[in-house]
Formats: structure tokens, C-alpha cells, sequence
């Protein structure tokens, strides 16, 4: 698996799964918390469980509750090593 494909498609999915439709995938920082003020995304809970259903959806990959997600997966580079290491088992 590619990471910079994933990290991509990762970003595509939080702009379709949360409706921030005013971003563009280039908007969303590699390294910065996602669930954080600095990535000017404005993420809640309710982000989070669209975020890790659609990651369900896409790559079969299960996160925990919500609040497990949210500390464990905290930017998207490390949300795409979480998926490459499911994906590669």
C-alpha cells in the first residue's frame, strides 16, 4: 500500500464523511491532530464515528469508541500507519 495514496484518500474520506466540503484534501496537514484547534477542521465526536465507519467502510479496519479513536489515531499520517499495518497484518 502506498502511504502518501492512503493519506490521500484518508483526507478525501474526512472531507466526505464529516461534510467540510469547504476544504480540499490539500488543506489538511499531515501532521497536525486532527481533533485539534490548529487543524482548523472543527471535528467532534459525531466526526469521529463518521470517520471511523467510513475507514470500516473503506479498508475493513475496526477503531474503538469514538473517544478511543480520538486519542489513539490523532493525525492523518498516523491514521495511514494504522491502516497500512491492519491492511499488511
Amino acid at each position: 500500500m502506498n502511504k502518501e495514496r492512503v493519506k490521500l484518500e484518508i483526507k478525501e474520506m474526512i472531507i466526505q464523511e464529516c461534510e467540510k466540503d469547504e476544504f480540499k484534501p490539500g488543506d489538511i496537514k499531515d501532521d497536525i491532530e486532527l481533533f485539534s484547534p490548529n487543524s482548523g477542521l472543527d471535528l467532534d465526536s459525531l466526526d469521529a464515528l463518521a470517520i471511523s465507519m467510513g475507514l470500516q467502510k473503506r479498508y475493513g479496519v475496526r477503531l474503538g469508541d469514538s473517544k478511543e479513536f480520538r486519542r489513539t489515531v490523532t493525525t492523518v499520517d498516523k491514521l495511514a500507519d494504522y491502516i497500512i499495518n491492519e491492511q499488511n497484518g
